[in-house]
């Protein structure tokens, strides 16, 4: 099989977050990793090409910094990697970023494309589905199993309250991958060696500007909680001090 597995560069969970100058993104001197779910993705798609044979190519869409998390990649067992590379694909929202991956892999032919379930940024989860109806080809989401058949794919996918469905899709076919499918793999030294001589595709801004449109949602501005830390004593009868409990949560606090 021939897979596509989209990766993005996220902000590190623990990492201190510190905004740009206009409060729309976060600043570029932050720590960077790999979205975990498309972390899993990966993996899914190596022991899918381990299986069964054919190759894994892994793309990102951003600024230079963004090859980090495909020379990972490639280090644990991608055959080679396309880097959408510019600043401005950052600031795409869900729906330009499926257009621009589409540009960039026309004429591809790839048979199964997959993608972490959401991004631990914008937490959308609109990708992988937007993709899949720009290219015309079927999709399914949270998926937590893949077996091939000779028709396709059988699937399994998680639903609500420990609910589990099954269903058989046909190739080629974009797929959401839900963290935990599997067991994450370490890159070999002998992969890191490797990965400098793969192949990385770079794709520039005015390859795919022209298939992208005007952005339907847009970031005006991002806020840094502030941690706060306030005890309210409720003095009188357990009655009395009950109804100001009540009083206090819905007029006040606003969660009933």
């Amino acid at each position: 099989m021939k897979i596509l597995v989209c990766i993005k560069q996220v902000p590190q969970k623990d990492a201190p977050l510190k905004l740009n100058d206009s409060a729309t993104w976060i600043r570029d001197d932050v720590s960077w990793e790999v979205n975990e779910p498309d972390a899993y993705a990966l993996e899914e798609a190596l022991r899918q090409k381990e299986k069964h044979g054919g190759e894994v190519i892994v793309l990102t869409a951003g600024p230079a910094r963004a090859q980090q998390v495909l020379r990972e990649a490639l280090a644990k067992g991608a055959t080679g990697a396309i880097h959408l590379e510019d600043e401005k694909f950052v600031h795409l929202d869900s729906a330009n970023t499926a257009r621009a991956i589409a540009a960039s892999i026309e004429g591809e032919n790839f048979d199964l494309i997959v993608t972490g379930l959401q991004s631990d940024d914008y937490g959308a989860a609109q990708t992988g589905v937007l993709l899949a109806e720009i290219l015309g080809i079927p999709h399914a989401t949270i998926i937590i199993g893949i077996e091939k058949t000779d028709t396709g794919l059988h699937l399994k996918r998680e639903l609500e309250a420990g609910h589990y469905q099954y269903i058989d899709l046909p190739t080629p076919a974009v797929l959401t991958i839900q963290s935990g499918i599997n067991k994450l793999r370490y890159a070999t030294l002998i992969g890191i060696k490797q990965a400098k001589t793969k192949p990385v595709r770079k794709v520039a801004w005015a390859e795919v500007e022209g298939r992208l449109s005007k952005n339907l949602q847009q970031i005006e501005r991002l806020y840094i909680p502030h941690k706060q830390k306030q005890t309210r004593l409720i003095d009188g009868p357990p009655a009395e001090a009950a109804k100001k409990l009540v009083e206090y949560l819905r007029n006040d606090a606003r969660v009933i």
